[in-house]
């Protein structure tokens, strides 16, 4: 039997203890519910970016956002990179400039200032671990996973090797056609 428990965003099921199987839990699922799960509410996150870009931020809201800075396609300036190996968090409150999402591209970019100097960064929806808005005590964890790595590209068939019958190249020297220099 499934229950419908509501929540704060909504709502989600939760399994009965008789539906489980007797060896101690529910069967492991062949759908990747979590994975949805997870790009579903990085879709929150897009949203609310998207939102700000239009509107800006409206009264007290402010974001948190944590994200994987040697992520693939995470582009930030090189001193904050060596600052920030890992990880970092970046505060979208009072002092930011040019918001930007692409939902097609699966990222956002922003310019911050750190140390009096604005740095634009850009970051794929994907690197984010963690998403606040302290005023309304909402926030999101997300794993993140490697990216698929591209495959590998063909490889180019080995030349053949010479036929048993076939000429060898002859090298000819060409200082028989030099003229002398006296």
């Amino acid at each position: 039997m499934l229950r419908v428990c509501p929540g704060r965003v909504g709502a989600y099921v939760s399994v009965m203890e008789d539906d489980s199987d007797k060896q101690g839990g529910a069967p492991e699922s062949l759908l990747p519910y979590d994975q949805w799960m997870e790009d579903a509410l990085r879709g929150v996150v897009a949203r609310a970016l998207t939102h700000v870009m239009h509107e800006g931020l409206p009264g007290e809201h402010h974001f948190y956002i944590t994200f994987r800075t040697a992520y693939p396609g995470v582009v930030i300036p090189p001193r904050l990179l060596q600052k920030y190996p890992e990880e970092m968090t970046i505060v979208l409150q009072h002092q930011y400039e040019r918001l930007h999402v692409d939902e097609a591209a699966g990222l956002f970019g922003v310019s911050l200032s750190f140390g009096g100097v604005l740095s634009p960064l850009t970051v794929p929806f994907a690197a984010i671990t963690a998403f606040v808005d302290p005023h309304v005590q909402y926030g999101l964890r997300f794993r993140v996973q490697a990216p698929q790595p591209a495959p590998p590209p063909a490889a180019l068939p080995a030349p053949e090797p010479p036929a048993a019958d076939a000429e060898v190249p002859q090298v000819v020297s060409l200082d028989a056609f030099r003229r002398k220099r006296d």
